[in-house]
């Protein structure tokens, strides 16, 4: 029993350190510093001490096996994390098809989304397009609203770094 705790553990530590890693590098690309060396201290204690469960096991393949079976869940559980934290800002282009768009920005409006409408000619003529820099854990709110006015619209999101000015969505008041 005591064998397979020590599997079990290697595969735990590889998930925690793997998984904190993901979000660690996130921190990183944002420059978020503070938060990025906090996690790192953590995750290289919890990698050292599974590494060095394998080298002292080395004669044993299932420690190898059980350290690569966490990396893997581990590379797995951070972007499910990451994707459930939702930490940054995008940029949000939508390429409206409909010509009557006042309900539609409006309702971003008072949604808390800041909407610069801009024209725009492509092949078939004229058309609005909306500009929006919201969080990322705002995107599924801008999806349904966009979906319930124009299901036909262009969309494309970036990823960005806010610099300053403007109505930012992070801002929005209820």
């Amino acid at each position: 029993m005591s064998v397979f705790i020590g599997y079990l553990l290697i595969f735990l530590a590889r998930v925690t350190d793997v998984s904190m890693a993901t979000v660690r590098t996130l921190m990183v690309v944002q420059g978020r510093k503070i938060q990025a060396a906090f996690i790192g201290f953590f995750e290289v204690m919890v990698y050292v001490a599974a590494l060095s469960k394998v080298v002292n096991g080395l004669n044993d393949p299932r420690n190898l096996i059980a350290y690569a079976l966490g990396f893997a869940t581990g590379n797995y559980m951070g972007i499910l994390i990451e994707s459930k934290i939702a930490l940054g800002n995008l940029t949000a282009q939508i390429i409206l098809k409909r010509e009557d768009n006042a309900d539609l920005i409006q309702s971003l409006r008072e949604n808390g989304f800041g909407v610069t409408v801009l024209e725009g000619y492509g092949k078939e003529g004229m058309r609005e397009v909306l500009h929006i820099v919201l969080k990322r854990k705002d995107l599924k709110v801008l999806e349904n609203i966009l979906h319930e006015h124009d299901e036909e619209a262009f969309i494309t999101v970036n990823p960005i770094t806010p610099i300053m000015g403007g109505y930012f969505a992070g801002s929005k008041k209820k």
